[in-house]
């Protein structure tokens, strides 16, 4: 009788019951995107749209580079999903002054579709989330906030205090270390490393 528990060659109840939170958090993350995404994607929205349409929502008329760091992302990676986001009608850039096409220093704006997205795609996520927390204690899922919140607060300041007198290099500045280095990345190892510690 075939084994319903797998997802995949490995269980994942076997291959991470005792991994370090780190790891964990990364593979719930991982899953919950990943069901988000199936959702999303019945709406012609990426997960990556996802994550400006959110802020947006909230806080509607930034700038580029606002929006980028509200999300977390580089400004490269913002550009490319704004013009993406603008081909489908979901955003508009005005410049400060109100005109359209405010260019790369206007504000973003979200356009009536952009904005009635909220109504379709804010309930996907909710079912996403009710799905990951079937069959948990109310009382742990609190608790799991908690150590969440606590964990984050305990990140970020490390992070400040981490980066005085310094900064996190680029995607670039590294790959231009390593070939400086005289090492070469191999590939099919990265990848065989990434699926493992996942």
């Amino acid at each position: 009788m075939p084994d319903d528990r797998s997802a995949g060659p490995i269980d994942w109840r076997e291959a991470i019951p005792n991994d370090r939170l780190a790891h964990l958090i990364k593979t719930a993350t991982r899953c919950v995107t990943r069901s988000l995404q199936l959702r999303l994607a019945e709406h012609d929205v990426s997960i990556g749209h996802w994550i400006f349409l959110r802020i947006l929502w909230e806080n509607d008329g930034l700038t580029q580079r606002a929006l980028s760091e509200q999300a977390g992302l580089m400004e490269s990676t913002t550009f490319s999903a704004l013009k993406a986001m603008t081909s489908l009608g979901y955003v508009t850039r005005r410049a400060r002054g109100g005109a359209e096409d405010g260019g790369k220093k206007g504000l973003i704006f979200l356009t009536p579709e952009g904005r009635a997205l909220k109504e379709k795609l804010v309930p996907l996520a909710e079912e996403v989330n009710d799905i990951a927390i079937a069959g948990a204690d109310p009382a742990d899922v609190a608790a799991a906030r908690r150590v969440m919140l606590t964990m984050i607060g305990n990140l970020v300041a490390d992070e400040a205090e981490g980066t005085q007198g310094r900064r996190i290099p680029s995607t670039r500045e590294i790959a231009r270390i390593i070939a400086d280095s005289g090492k070469t990345p191999r590939r099919t190892a990265t990848r065989k490393t990434n699926r493992e510690t996942s």
